[in-house]
């Protein structure tokens, strides 16, 4: 029992810290609201616990052996990650009907994962720890841990988000709010570039 407590306490601390996909949620609940938000938030759940189980099932050999592709995968996603703050940062707050298209997609949620060196540092790292002889029932029970909470994880920051929905009427707020979480996806850059 204290493994599967050592593994869901692992899932927790990385899902649940501040990451660029989390911003996202936030950002996300608070303009859209909760329901409109589960499509990225499930995106992201099932892109970063592929991501996990690829890498308990080898993925992880990969990479050692082809250094280079891991700096690709860095640098891409440090790139899209600036790109999501230019976008949040040069939006214009309007909340009309045009917007709706804009909402995070199931899609996008899971390719950010990917995309976002965090995830890839938790996937190695956990897989590291709990499954490193990559016996496949561990590799499952662990990847199956991870997946519910992420999902939670990342849902109540989608939850937190849709609390601030009531600040955010004016286009002003909305400008204000936008830069603050670009400046944060800024921030999470810089992190994940000096570590």
């Amino acid at each position: 029992m204290s493994m599967l407590f050592s593994m869901a306490a692992f899932a927790l601390a990385s899902s649940i810290s501040p990451g660029p996909v989390n911003v996202v949620a936030l950002g996300s609940g608070a303009r859209y609201g909760v329901s409109a938000s589960m499509r990225h938030v499930t995106g992201a759940t099932v892109g970063f616990t592929l991501l996990l189980l690829l890498t308990g099932l080898g993925l992880h050999e990969l990479l050692v052996r082809l250094p280079w592709l891991t700096e690709l995968i860095r640098w891409a996603g440090v790139l899209f990650l600036l790109y999501m703050a230019w976008r949040l940062a040069t939006d214009s707050g309007e909340l009309d009907a045009g917007q709706a298209s804009k909402k995070p997609t199931l899609a996008q949620g899971a390719v950010m994962q990917w995309l976002n060196p965090k995830a890839w540092l938790a996937a190695v790292a956990g897989m590291g720890t709990y499954a490193a002889k990559g016996e496949a029932d561990t590799v499952w029970l662990f990847t199956g841990i991870y997946f519910i909470v992420c999902y939670l994880s990342i849902a109540s920051w989608a939850l937190a988000g849709s609390f601030l929905q009531h600040y955010l009427r004016a286009p002003h707020h909305v400008r204000l709010f936008n830069r603050a979480m670009a400046a944060l996806l800024v921030l999470s850059v810089m992190y994940l570039v000096s570590g």
